[in-house]
């Protein structure tokens, strides 16, 4: 897996009820991969050499985070969580110990 992760992850719908969380380049090509070939299409195409370039260096991740949220919201499926996604809030300093 690449070690290059985005500053903030991008968030896509995947069926009804999940949402998948893309952090680097690496999840963005495996997305892009797994997308149905008889939907690919010049923004997909777009997409795919944006984070491909990343991948190898050429361009900053920010294209490919760029890219891969501009391709998501052309497709309807960017999600925007509303709440703190629970491993993401900081845990309190006292180790969830109740104060005596």
């Amino acid at each position: 897996m690449s070690d290059r992760l985005f500053d903030k992850p991008v968030y896509v719908k995947n069926g009804r009820y999940l949402t998948l969380e893309i952090a680097c380049v690496h999840d963005a090509l495996m997305f892009l991969h797994e997308w149905p070939e008889n939907d690919r299409d010049l923004i997909y195409d777009t997409a795919w050499k944006a984070c491909c370039d990343a991948h190898d260096g050429i361009k900053p991740l920010i294209t490919a985070q760029n890219a891969i949220k501009g391709f998501a919201r052309k497709r309807g499926i960017l999600d925007i969580p509303t709440a703190p996604i629970p491993w993401a809030v900081e845990k309190s300093s006292n180790s969830g110990q109740l104060p005596a």
